[in-house]
């Protein structure tokens, strides 16, 4: 099956700058209650999640993740009518919101947990960082692009989400913050870039599409056994034939 993913194209700044927008210290704590979106259009949310669960989504974690975000609250007004569809939406600059169902997919293949520090490459416009927010204890966010890393922060703290952000090279992966028990990458390199599996705790899970950018990608779900770079610290699972847009930065090349 061939599913799209956020589009990524070039930014102005130099690769590997950073500037942190960053929403609050990253913990768990629920969104804010008097925020309207999450009151509004549940029908729509569940008839998605019901979708969903029929295309073999099975987690009831994610499915109740995916039924309380706000996915309205992540498009711009002009596509907000279509933000329950099964399916990319514009978000401006010549990006996407992913569909509903790689990120389920995706979220479900980490299986991330109440106590799980969490990081995601690609912030886009905040949506799959606000689904692992609800799921996981700490969030931490990287977006290539400072303009959409802007536009994510404005949404999720209009809904209350604690994820700390930041704008650069989602190859280097958060150090300061590491280990990670999850890291969800939404961007296809050509190989796991080698920072981002330095970085996973014992037992953490990382799922990445990996391949050439003109061909089908794989989606594998990497899980770190032992301690160590080689072979042996780690499993590796294909889930899923994909097509993702390049990961850019040092991870593109």
């Amino acid at each position: 099956m061939l599913l799209s993913a956020c589009p990524r194209r070039e930014p102005s700044p130099t690769p590997g700058t950073t500037h942190e927008p960053t929403v609050a210290p990253p913990g768990r704590a629920p969104p804010a209650p008097t925020s309207a979106a999450f009151g509004e259009r549940r029908a729509e949310r569940e008839a998605l999640v019901r979708d969903l669960a029929g295309q073999g989504v099975k987690d009831e974690r994610v499915l109740a993740a995916l039924r309380r975000v706000p996915r309205h609250a992540f498009v711009p007004v002009s596509v907000k009518g279509m933000a329950y569809a099964d399916q990319p939406l514009p978000i401006g600059m010549g990006q996407t919101i992913s569909q509903p169902f790689i990120v389920a997919f995706m979220t479900e293949a980490v299986a991330p947990r109440p106590t799980d520090k969490c990081l995601e490459i690609g912030t886009g416009s905040g949506y799959q960082a606000a689904i692992l927010a609800e799921l996981c204890q700490r969030t931490w966010s990287i977006e290539y692009l400072p303009e959409l890393a802007d536009q994510a922060k404005k949404n999720l703290v209009a809904l209350g989400y604690q994820v700390a952000l930041r704008t650069g090279d989602g190859y280097v992966g958060w150090p300061e913050a590491q280990p990670f028990d999850v890291i969800v990458v939404t961007a296809a390199p050509e190989k796991v870039p080698q920072p981002l599996l330095d970085q996973l705790a014992p037992g953490g899970r990382l799922v990445i599409p990996v391949g050439p950018r003109t061909e089908v990608q794989g989606l594998e779900r990497w899980t770190r056994k032992q301690p160590g770079q080689g072979a042996d610290a780690f499993s590796r699972d294909r889930l899923l034939d994909v097509r993702f847009v390049p990961f850019l930065g040092d991870g593109g090349r």
